[in-house]
C-alpha cells in the first residue's frame, strides 16, 4: 500500500518565523496564524483563522455553506495568492515573517514548517495533495493513467517510473482495469477515485479532501471511506457528511462566517445540539439517537421519547 509522504525536513524558509514552536518540538503538519481573506467582490471569507494540525492527525472541517471551508483549503497550497494587507480585494499575506516582539504578526500559513509563499509554491503543492469536490475540475488527460502519472512526471520522475507509480496508485483505489480508459467515460465515483490516485501518486505529506462523499451513491461512499481510512499520514477533510466525520476524524473544527467557533473531539463538537443549531447544522443521526439512552442532550429536532 502506498502511504503519503512522511519526510519531515526542517527547512530554513519560514520555519524560524512559525509562532509557538520551540526548537525541541516537532513541526506541525499545518499551521495557520491569523489568516484573513477577502474576495475581489468584497466578500470577507476568512476572518483571523488560527489552526494547528500535527503530523498524522485526521481532522474534519465542518460548517454551513459559505463558512469559508473551501477557501481555507485553497490557502494550504497557495491556490489563492496572497497580497499585502491593504491591497484592494485581499486582506492577508502568506508566509510573511513575524515582526519584532510587540508588533502585530502578519497572517501566515506553514506546511511542514515551510512558509506558503510564491517562492515555496512548487514544494508546498508537492506536500499538500488537494482532491477537489468535483472530479471534472481535476481530470484533463486523454487516459486515466496519463492523468495519474501527470504529477510524478512534473516532479521530474522518468516516464517508466511515473507509469509504475500510477499503476500502483490505480491498484490502490481499485481502478487498475480502467487505466487506459478516457476519464470522462468513468462513473462519478470512479472519477473521484481516479483523482485520489492522482494525488497519492505525488506522495503528499498532507492529504486535503473537499467534500469527498458528495454526490456518491451509498456503495461508492462506503468504498471511498474505506480507502481514506486505509491511508496513513495527515488528513484534512471538509465535509457536510457528519457520519463520515465520526468514522474518519477524531477531531473536528467548526467554521462559521470565516472564523473557528469550535475545535475539539468530534463526538463532543458534533453532539452539542445547541452549538450545532447556532451554526446552521444538526448533530448526526447516530449521535442524536444514541443520546436518548445515555442522558446526553437531545436535539430539538428529535421526536420526544415515547
Amino acid at each position: 500500500m502506498i502511504s503519503m509522504g512522511s519526510e519531515r525536513r526542517r527547512l530554513s524558509s519560514g520555519l524560524g518565523s512559525m509562532p509557538n514552536t520551540d526548537p525541541g518540538e516537532s513541526v506541525p503538519a499545518v499551521r495557520v496564524c491569523g489568516l484573513e481573506y477577502r474576495y475581489p467582490d468584497g466578500k470577507e471569507a476568512l476572518r483571523g483563522i488560527d489552526l494547528t494540525i500535527q503530523a498524522g492527525e485526521s481532522v474534519a472541517i465542518v460548517g454551513p455553506n459559505g463558512a469559508g471551508k473551501s477557501t481555507l483549503l485553497l490557502h494550504l497550497n497557495g491556490l489563492l495568492p496572497g497580497k499585502a494587507r491593504g491591497t484592494i480585494g485581499h486582506a492577508h499575506t502568506l508566509g510573511g515573517e513575524l515582526p519584532a516582539r510587540g508588533r502585530s504578526a502578519q497572517p501566515s500559513v506553514w506546511i511542514d514548517g515551510l512558509a506558503v509563499n510564491q517562492r515555496s509554491a512548487a514544494e508546498v503543492r508537492r506536500r499538500v495533495g488537494l482532491v477537489f469536490q468535483d472530479p471534472d475540475d481535476q481530470l484533463f488527460c486523454n487516459t486515466v493513467i496519463e492523468d495519474v502519472a501527470f504529477g510524478p512526471l512534473n516532479q521530474g520522475i522518468r516516464p517508466a517510473e511515473a507509469r509504475r507509480i500510477a499503476l500502483e496508485c490505480l491498484t490502490q483505489v481499485d481502478l487498475q482495469a480502467e487505466a487506459e480508459r478516457l476519464p470522462h467515460h468513468l462513473s462519478f465515483g470512479e472519477r473521484k477515485r481516479a483523482c485520489l490516485a492522482g494525488v497519492l501518486a505525488c506522495r503528499p505529506s498532507v492529504l486535503v479532501l473537499d467534500e469527498p462523499s458528495a454526490n456518491l451513491d451509498p456503495r461508492g461512499r462506503r468504498r471511498l471511506i474505506a480507502l481514506i481510512q486505509g491511508l496513513s499520514g495527515t488528513k484534512l477533510i471538509a465535509t457536510h457528511d457528519l457520519e463520515l466525520v465520526l468514522e474518519l476524524c477524531p477531531r473536528t473544527v467548526l467554521l462559521d462566517a470565516g472564523q473557528v467557533v469550535a475545535d475539539g473531539a468530534s463526538r463532543a463538537v458534533l453532539g452539542d445540539a445547541t452549538l450545532m443549531d447556532a451554526h446552521g447544522l444538526e448533530p448526526p443521526l447516530s449521535l442524536r439517537y444514541a443520546s436518548a439512552g445515555t442522558g446526553m442532550r437531545r436535539s430539538s429536532l428529535d421526536p420526544p421519547p415515547a
